[in-house]
This record gives C-alpha cells, sequence and structure tokens, in this order.
C-alpha cells in the first residue's frame, strides 16, 4: 500500500476504544484511563456492549452510534473477534486502526493477519499492529498506550518493535529526565512500518531526535532511501537485537553466508548515516544528549582534566568514537598556561593536575568555552584530597548553562559517594554528566556523527548502462533447463557482457580437446570439471592446478573425472574447463545478493580460499556512488595490501571499484538474478586490471 499522511495517527481528534473493559485490570480500562489522565485533546469513545461508563467516560455499545468520523479505532479485543471489529470500523469509515491484541504472525498465525490488512486496505484504512502497547503523541496529548500514565513532554520520539522494552524506556526516559514527542510500538508491522513512521517523523517539528529499537526490517531500497534522507534531517539513533543471528543464506555462495543479518546491518545503516548504539542505555543517552547539544562549528576537541590516567582514557574513547583531539601545541599553551600550574600540562589533555579546585575548572572551562578555536570539550575529574563535589557541581552548572547553545561540552567524573550525588543532581536536569568517560565520549562521538551526516552532499549513484537483453538471454537458458545456477561458461559470458576480464577458457569434452585447447591456450593452465550438479568443484576433486605439459593435462583430465564420479556417481559431466593460470596478485571477493532487509547490496573484502575464516568484508546497498565505493574498498583490514606494502605497486583500486560498479548493476538490472559472487578476484598493479577467476551466479527463486 502506498504511504499515506500519517497526520491523523499522530494528531486524531475522535478516537475509539473497541473492547474498553469496566474492570480497571484489563488493558481495555487501562488504555481509557491513560488517554483520560493524559488530556487528550479530542474526544474519547470507549466501545463496550454493556454501555456504562470506562474510566469515567460514557461508553457505547457499538461503534455505529458513533456520529462523528474516527480517526484512530483501538482494538483490545480477543483475536478471534478482531476481524469482525475491523469489518465494522471499514464500514465506520475510520481512518487507522491500532491492534493492542496479540496473538497473530507472531505466534505464526500469518493467515489471520493478512486478511485483517487486506480488508483494510481494501477500505484505505491504515493499521498499526497487530501485538502492540499504542501509541503516544504530544501534538494532542495522546497517550494511547497500557504503558506509564505520566510521560515527560519533550522532543525525542521513540519507533520500537518490541511492546515490553517500550513500555519499560518510556518509563525510564522520565527518570532520566528525557521528553517524549511521540513514542510508536510497531509490533508484527503487518502494514504500519518503520518506514511509514519515518516519513512522518522527518517533517514533525517537536521531533529532534529519533530512537528506534529493531529485531527485523524490510523494505528493500525504499527503506535505504528514508534512512539516508531521515539521517540527513535528524539524529537517528538505532538499536537493534539478534546480533549474532544470521539472515537467510544462499547455500551455494560465500556471499549469502558471509552476510550475516547484523554484518550487513551495520554496515548499511552507516552507510545511511543512522547512529548505532550497542545498548539501550547508551541509546537514552545519545538520544537525550543530542536533542539538546548545539553542532560543533568545527572538528577541534580540547580535554580538560585533573589526572593524567583519566586523559589518556578519554584520548583512547576519542579515537574510538572519531573525535579529533586539538593538537596546536603553541594555541594551547598560549591560552592555558595563566590556568595550568608549572608542573601541569598544556598540551591536549589539558591537565589541571590532582591539585586542582573548582576554581581551576571555572577558569579552564571558561578559556576553552570562549576560544573560537575550540569547538567541544570535554571536562574530567578524579576525586582528591581538594576535589570539591558541590563546588564543582557549581561550576559545571554555571558554565554548562552559559554555554549550552553554542557550543558542545561533555563531563566525566569518578570516585566516591559524594561524586555520584554530583553525577545524581545534574543528570536530573540536562548536564551531560557521567561517572564513566567512555560514555561521555561516546554521546560526543554521536553528535560528530551526525555532524558529519548533515554535511554530506547527496551524490548521484551510478548505474552503468549493461546489456541486459543478452544477460536475459542467458539466464531464460537455464531456466528452460530447470536450474537455478548458471554454469562457469555461462557466468563468464555475462562477464564478457560487462566487459570483466576473464581467464581464456574452452571446455573439452574429451582429451583430444583437452590437449588442442591447452596447447592454443599455453602452459601453465588450470582444469575444472563442468557439471551442473558439481557446484563446489574443490569439494568434489574436480579442479587441478598448475599443469605445466601434455602429460599433466591427460592425467588431470582422467583424475577430474574419476574425483567427481566417486563424488557423485549421478553428476552430468559436460566436460572439463580448460584455462589459463591467473598471474599472482592480490586474491579479492565481489559479490551482490538480494538482502531479504535492504535489497540490492554489494560485498568487497578479502577473497581466495580463507575468505569465510577471515571475513574482513565490508556491505553497502546499492545503488551507490564511486565515493561510496572507494569507502567500502578503503573500509577493510587489508586495504594497506592494495595500496602496496614492502616495496610492492600500488594495485589497480580504480578497476576494483569498476567492477564492483558492474557487479552491482547486473543485480540491479536483472531481477532474476539474487546472487554474484566473483571469488577471487585478482587484483594486479595500478593500470594493469583485475581479472575475475571463479564467477558464481544463483537465480532468484520463483516461490
Amino acid at each position: 500500500m502506498s504511504n499515506c499522511n500519517l497526520k491523523s495517527l499522530f494528531e486524531p481528534q475522535n478516537i475509539a476504544i473497541i473492547g474498553a473493559s469496566h474492570n480497571p485490570d484489563k488493558i481495555g480500562y487501562q488504555i481509557v484511563e491513560n488517554i483520560v489522565k493524559g488530556e487528550f485533546q479530542g474526544n474519547i469513545y470507549p466501545i463496550n456492549p454493556k454501555g456504562g461508563k470506562v474510566a469515567g467516560v460514557s461508553a457505547f455499545s457499538s461503534i455505529h452510534e458513533v456520529l462523528d468520523e474516527i480517526d484512530i479505532a483501538i482494538i483490545t479485543i480477543p483475536a478471534v473477534h478482531v476481524f469482525d471489529a475491523v469489518k465494522s470500523c471499514t464500514m465506520k469509515h475510520v481512518k487507522n486502526t491500532i491492534i493492542i491484541t496479540s496473538g497473530f504472525s507472531e505466534i505464526g498465525n500469518n493467515s489471520e493477519e493478512k486478511r485483517i490488512v487486506n480488508l483494510a486496505r481494501e477500505n484505505n484504512m491504515r493499521v498499526l499492529g497487530p501485538n502492540v502497547f499504542g501509541i503516544y503523541s504530544s501534538k494532542v496529548k495522546l497517550n494511547a498506550t497500557f504503558g506509564p500514565k505520566d510521560i515527560k513532554l519533550g522532543n525525542v520520539s521513540i519507533i520500537t518493535q518490541s511492546g515490553a522494552i517500550g513500555i519499560a524506556m518510556t518509563g525510564k526516559t522520565k527518570t532520566e529526565n528525557i521528553g517524549l514527542s511521540s513514542i510508536i510500538s510497531v509490533g508484527n508491522k503487518s502494514d504500519i512500518d518503520e518506514i511509514d513512521l519515518l516519513e512522518y517523523l522527518i517533517d514533525d517539528d517537536e521531533t529532534q531526535t529519533i530512537l528506534m529499537y529493531i529485531e527485523g526490517i524490510k523494505g528493500g531500497s525504499k527503506l535505504v532511501n528514508t534512512f539516508e534522507r531521515a539521517a540527513r534531517k535528524k539524529p537517528i539513533v538505532v538499536i537493534k537485537s539478534g546480533r549474532s543471528a544470521r539472515g537467510a543464506m544462499a547455500a551455494a555462495s560465500h556471499t549469502g553466508s558471509l552476510a550475516g543479518a547484523d554484518e550487513v546491518f551495520n554496515d548499511i545503516i552507516k552507510q545511511c548515516g543512522i547512529i548505532r548504539a550497542e545498548t539501550i542505555e547508551e541509546a537514552l543517552d545519545w538520544c537525550k544528549f543530542l536533542s539538546n547539544a548545539p553542532l560543533p562549528k568545527g572538528e577541534n576537541t580540547v580535554i580538560i582534566t585533573n589526572g593524567g590516567g583519566i586523559g589518556v582514557l578519554a584520548a583512547d574513547a576519542c579515537e574510538k568514537y572519531g573525535i579529533t583531539l586539538y593538537d596546536d601545541t603553541k594555541l594551547l599553551e598560549k591560552n592555558f598556561s595563566g590556568v595550568v600550574p608549572n608542573f601541569g600540562s598544556t598540551k591536549n589533555p589539558i591537565d589541571l593536575t590532582g591539585a586542582a579546585t573548582a576554581n581551576d575548572y571555572d577558569k579552564a572551562l571558561s578559556t576553552a568555552l570562549k576560544n573560537n578555536n575550540i569547538d567541544s570539550v570535554i571536562c574530567l575529574g578524579c576525586e582528591t584530597a581538594v576535589f570539591d563535589a558541590d563546588e564543582f557541581t557549581s561550576t559545571v552548572e554555571k558554565q554548562f548553562e552559559a554555554y549550552k547553545n553554542s557550543k558542545p561540552v561533555v563531563f566525566s567524573i569518578f570516585g566516591g559517594e559524594a561524586i555520584e550525588n554530583s553525577i545524581s543532581k545534574l543528570r536530573k536536569g540536562s548536564t551531560p554528566i557521567f561517572s564513566d568517560v567512555y560514555d561521555a565520549v561516546a554521546c560526543l562521538g554521536a553528535l560528530s556523527q551526525y555532524s558529519c551526516n548533515i554535511k554530506k552532499t547527496k551524490k548521484e549513484e551510478a548505474i552503468p548502462e549493461i546489456n541486459t537483453q543478452a544477460i536475459q538471454e542467458i539466464i531464460n537458458n537455464v531456466k528452460s533447463d530447470n536450474r537455478h545456477f548458471l554454469l562457469a561458461k555461462e557466468a563468464q559470458a555475462i562477464m564478457n557482457i560487462v566487459d570483466i576480464k576473464i581467464p581464456k577458457s574452452y571446455v573439452a569434452k574429451n582429451i583430444d580437446e583437452a590437449i588442442k585447447f591447452a596447447e592454443l591456450i599455453g602452459y601453465p593452465l588450470v582444469m575444472k570439471v563442468v557439471s551442473k550438479d558439481i557446484i563446489h568443484k574443490s569439494d568434489s576433486g574436480g579442479i587441478a592446478l598448475n599443469l605445466e605439459n601434455k602429460t599433466e593435462v591427460i592425467e588431470a583430465f582422467e583424475s577430474i573425472i574419476n574425483n567427481c564420479k566417486n563424488y557423485k556417481p549421478d553428476a552430468h559431466i559436460e566436460g572439463i574447463e580448460i584455462a589459463e593460470m591467473v598471474h599472482s596478485g592480490i586474491e579479492t571477493i565481489v559479490g551482490a545478493r538480494v538482502d531479504p532487509s535492504f535489497g540490492p547490496t554489494v560485498m568487497f573484502g578479502l577473497g581466495g580460499v580463507y575468505v569465510e575464516v577471515m571475513k574482513d568484508v565490508s556491505f553497502r546497498a546499492f545503488p551507490l556512488n564511486k565515493d561510496a565505493i572507494s569507502g567500502m574498498i578503503s573500509e577493510i583490514k587489508s586495504y594497506p595490501l592494495l595500496l602496496g606494502v614492502r616495496g610492492d605497486e600500488k594495485k589497480d583500486i580504480e578497476e576494483v571499484a569498476n567492477t564492483i560498479l558492474k557487479i552491482g548493476s547486473i543485480l540491479y538490472s536483472c531481477p532474476d538474478i539474487s546472487d554474484i559472487e566473483v571469488n577471487p578476484l585478482i587484483v594486479y598493479d595500478q593500470g594493469k586490471g583485475v581479472k575475475a577467476v571463479d564467477i558464481r551466479i544463483i537465480l532468484a527463486s520463483e516461490t
């Protein structure tokens, strides 16, 4: 269903609650009570066959008795009755229904859920859920949830797939002094999903930061486009569970087995500019900071500390979170020499020494925050004999209040009970202060990442023109043979169509042809079995390398035939491929596959026989531009090998990028293909190109 405006979901005027209960212990009562106590600005229509009053509001026996148009109908009745309730909502022309009830696809009852959604779509009604706890929207003071009643008003929106975690986060935000503009439980996402909600929240003036708790997502290129657009307008912090879970794997493809759900997710949300948190606590800290902190004008950060050790920890954390430390030693000395004792240090970190008092911190913070060459400040403190927690608290409050709208600053102090009391007092306000230095620096890192996102200029993705008609002819022949994968010669033909260099090769039907082709190609050479029944050639003994003469070719031919017959007696062997033995170079892997969440994706990494052991790979959603391709190439740990090490020449990185672009374009332009893998792609010295040695192409399932 096309995404329609969700204004009526976030800004309803009239709400009906189907299943409103007279029993205070029932969800149908609690939701009505929350709506009432939240001082909802519209009309509330509890629906209960017995009538009466629910939480002080007069109930109707049927939704059809309500005269007003209804923006939202909240359904809290048992699953077996939900379809009929939805049907009554469509007859009433309700705009949105929120199905609190569980018992659908989350327990395998997919058919009933689809029946409900199909009915709703036929009648232009949107569905949130099933299996949700509801929605909170500050726009109209709507708390249509069975969570906490007292929600702090603010500018953070939360989208959560987990109801329990969402309810818990709602309570936690109040204790952490984090104000919410909205919180939405998406549950089974039968209709309304993250994409729909982001489309609304991107332009919502009351939402400054978005927090998403995700268990699984789908949406393909539309999701990627929405993520990219949203991340350029507002900070988006994501927590994703199931980090160790593997996504759908293509059995015959390294690309599939390497594309674990979390690996792909991590790389692509980074590509989109989404900020990923490891824990809920970290995510909430970041959201609180991001929703209040000003953007830094530049990258120069200064650390102020009273202890060398904690200063070093902060410097380590800065490297981890991508924070640039200001290193103009002359200017630092000029500015801070008046506030740092002789036995301290004006180098960054600025060390006030263990003798530092609150007054010393006050002077140092004033110096740093007033200085136009310093863009962000990290202020640290360790408990010492002269460290007065109360005076330090006053100093922090004064300095933070003065500069909170002009320059980002974070604080971390470490010590005993008095220190912890100071932290607790300051955190009740909006002061970003932590007992762990890494927590403080991580907040600044999240802000820095968002600052970089909004400065990025959206560049046009490159999709080179390819002869899709010629490729489709090959695919049609494969499908007519009832195969879901291409044979070596077919895959090589596609490489030729897009002008990716491959080794010279021929398929020999017998020993005489093998000898003839070997002489034609020249030694050394490689021989591989050609069989639609044998995909993994090395496992079957169907490959021979580095053959130097006619005798070795004859022996290899006979050996491969025997090995493959023993490995799979019923295998149909079409012949033996005779191919040139490629010169050595850097072995890489290039892959492309249709990811279940993000659609077309590409992969690059260190290739060869150790690819699944090393797993030195990076992923991107496709299409993408040359800069993004360069980024994914440079991201792998083995990238220095391509730059040239120990006197080696720089490798042809430009041709690697071109190959990634071509492989991605084949997948993107040919919907019948689900997986492409080139492993190894041999990379030679700069200007000498690349060579695709082994190519696997798998067709999409028709189910």
